[in-house]
């Protein structure tokens, strides 16, 4: 057989084809069918209507599997980072977890938009999105269709009358699960009438060439964005006796390359990283699909010999043949996952970044909103952007009081000191009100009690943020032009003193944003020992100010209102900073980690305000 030779009648049947699966089969109502017209308007919304049973029901399935395992899932994404053996396991749970690769492939591309994943970690879990992907064809070729009913009816009954928010979940599992295989039962019935029309039977057989299979299969899942939905029909159809497990392997092989749409549609618009995950995900499946499309009666008898052993039908074959072929595109990819990254590079090559000081939100992400425990991870490394923003404000406003040389912004030369501490005051209202905003729309959803707490101490967080914002830029800020018009400097020790304790109390913020980060309850403890500390250094500083006065010291004497003042402003900062980190450790949005990497040299106040691999903030 030629393998891509398609004739006219062959190419106008292939034209039909979906309108005689999915939709009214108008064909066979001009062909002049025995049928009357009614039966096939009845089949046709017995399709759809049990496709949206079907679909409704993963949904629903998904909400509860979220709202059951969700709070493991910042442990899962904590997991990515490490190898990607690891983010292919990762990305297999999540995806068996959510009940769709195509909602996993938008959340690693937010992740990566969002900066808590590179590219290249990401190709793990594209890989494992396959995978796991494939428990629900295998769930949904048991034909637990005569339960269908009992789960609703149990689900409901949890859903309506359960007193727990985990008991509940389950509940949501069973109906979904209920619903989706009431849907399978509506479809199956609706296609019974068409084992005895000989012209469906022809257009079933026809599948069997694989590049009109590979079209219908992609061509479908396209259009209802869900390969788990188009699999779970050829399944239905297998189940009534009218396709071959030869026909049904190029519909799921379409389905694979059909699936990519979502995670396309989702990268418009993202930086050239998360663009990339999508790229990289078309790449795989468009090749893994073609190695297979060439040897599809061989890969038919290894699937029949593998089933056979169990003594299983048509349907059982196409859920196996659907997971042996992601599970090797998994297993031949993972090693190639560099190549497909320098591919995936060239292809999108990086731009050329314009520095600028526009204010945007990195990390947050309106498209993993119906994943609270996500959006959580999301809102947290924004909060920790916000206190990096906060220490680069409070480290620059240091110099104009111990140094008379004008200075510029260390990120931005073409801003002046001021200037900069300025913008970064706009971006902390700014990333102030966005998150904020995001944090009010994640609580419409449906929470957890311990989800819906943590989004009143982010609440709180934001605050105490603020407060560190306003007693940099109300306070420190306008001391500065009080202290230019000063005749006399600050004496040695005074200006050593204060170069000192301001530097200590910049370590707790950059604790801070380590300790949110990376998650570690060390970092957040040692904020509130160090405060203590750092107040006791206050008092000395302050009492070793005041004998320098009462010598009568010409520096001490008139520089004494700025001094005090400005000790001040650092002693509040360094109060917000423990009220922060003792927040955190109420709230359970810290994880376990005992390494404490914060920096605790005294570097002098002149050095660089970030590394080589700092992004600009």
């Amino acid at each position: 057989m030629t393998f891509f030779a398609v004739s006219l009648p062959m190419l106008l049947r292939f034209l039909l084809i979906p309108s005689l699966i999915f939709f009214i089969p108008l064909s066979a109502l001009a062909a002049g069918s025995e049928q009357p017209p009614l039966s096939w308007i009845m089949m046709s919304v017995g399709l759809v209507g049990g496709l949206a049973f079907f679909l409704y029901g993963m949904e629903k399935m998904s909400s509860g599997l979220k709202q059951s395992a969700g709070d493991q899932m910042r442990s899962i994404l904590a997991a990515l980072t490490r190898n990607t053996f690891i983010g292919l396991i990762a990305g297999a749970f999540v995806t068996m977890v959510i009940q769709s690769s195509s909602a996993t492939m938008v959340m690693v591309i937010s992740f990566v938009q969002s900066q808590l994943m590179t590219f290249t970690q990401s190709l793990g879990v594209v890989l494992g999105a396959n995978i796991g992907t494939t428990i629900t064809a295998q769930m949904v070729a048991f034909k637990l269709t005569d339960l269908a009913l009992i789960m609703v009816s149990i689900g409901f009954g949890m859903r309506m009358f359960g007193k727990s928010q985990k008991i509940q979940s389950i509940g949501d599992i069973l109906l979904g699960f209920g619903m989706l295989f009431y849907g399978m039962k509506l479809m199956g019935d609706a296609m019974t009438p068409l084992r005895t029309s000989q012209e469906f039977i022809d257009v079933m057989k026809g599948l069997e060439t694989p590049f009109l299979g590979l079209m219908v299969g992609m061509i479908f899942t396209a259009l209802v964005q869900s390969s788990s939905a188009s699999i779970g029909v050829v399944i239905v159809i297998s189940q009534q006796g009218l396709i071959t497990l030869e026909a049904g392997i190029p519909l799921i092989l379409g389905a694979n390359i059909g699936t990519c749409i979502t995670a396309v549609l989702a990268a418009i618009g993202r930086t050239r990283e998360a663009k990339r995950v999508a790229l990289s995900y078309v790449i795989i499946e468009v090749i893994g699909v073609f190695l297979f499309l060439f040897w599809i009666e061989p890969f038919a008898q290894v699937v029949r010999h593998l089933t056979d052993m169990g003594g299983a039908g048509v349907a059982r074959q196409i859920a196996n043949a659907h997971t042996v072929f992601n599970v090797s595109l998994g297993f031949v990819f993972l090693p190639f996952v560099g190549l497909i990254a320098r591919l995936c590079t060239f292809i999108l090559p990086d731009k050329k970044v314009v520095k600028g000081v526009v204010p945007a939100t990195w990390h947050l992400d309106d498209a993993v909103l119906s994943t609270p425990a996500l959006a959580i991870e999301l809102v947290r490394a924004e909060i920790a952007r916000m206190a990096k923003i906060l220490y680069r404000m409070h480290r620059a406003a240091i110099y104009p009081f111990v140094s008379s040389k004008p200075r510029h912004d260390v990120i931005y030369p073409h801003l002046t000191l001021l200037e900069g501490i300025e913008m970064r005051e706009h971006k902390i209202d700014y990333l102030e009100k966005q998150t904020r905003n995001y944090i009010l729309k994640l609580h419409r959803n449906e929470l957890t009690a311990e989800q819906a707490a943590e989004t009143m101490y982010l609440i709180s967080l934001l605050d105490a943020l603020e407060g560190i914002g306003d007693t940099i830029t109300k306070m420190l800020v306008p001391l500065i032009s009080k202290k230019q018009k000063l005749k006399q400097d600050f004496s040695n020790e005074g200006k050593r003193e204060l170069i000192i304790y301001h530097r200590k109390v910049g370590h707790q913020l950059q604790r801070l944003q380590e300790a949110m980060t990376t998650m570690a309850h060390s970092l957040a403890r040692k904020v509130i020992t160090r405060k203590n500390r750092y107040a006791e250094l206050d008092a000395e500083y302050r009492q070793a100010h005041l004998q320098r006065l009462f010598s009568e010291r010409q520096e001490s004497l008139e520089t004494h209102s700025v001094h005090i003042e400005l000790m001040d402003a650092i002693k509040i900062i360094n109060m917000h900073t423990a009220e922060i980190a003792d927040l955190l450790l109420s709230s359970g949005l810290l994880g376990s980690k005992s390494e404490d990497s914060s920096p605790e040299g005294e570097e002098p106040p002149q050095a660089t305000e970030h590394s080589s691999n700092a992004k600009h903030a």
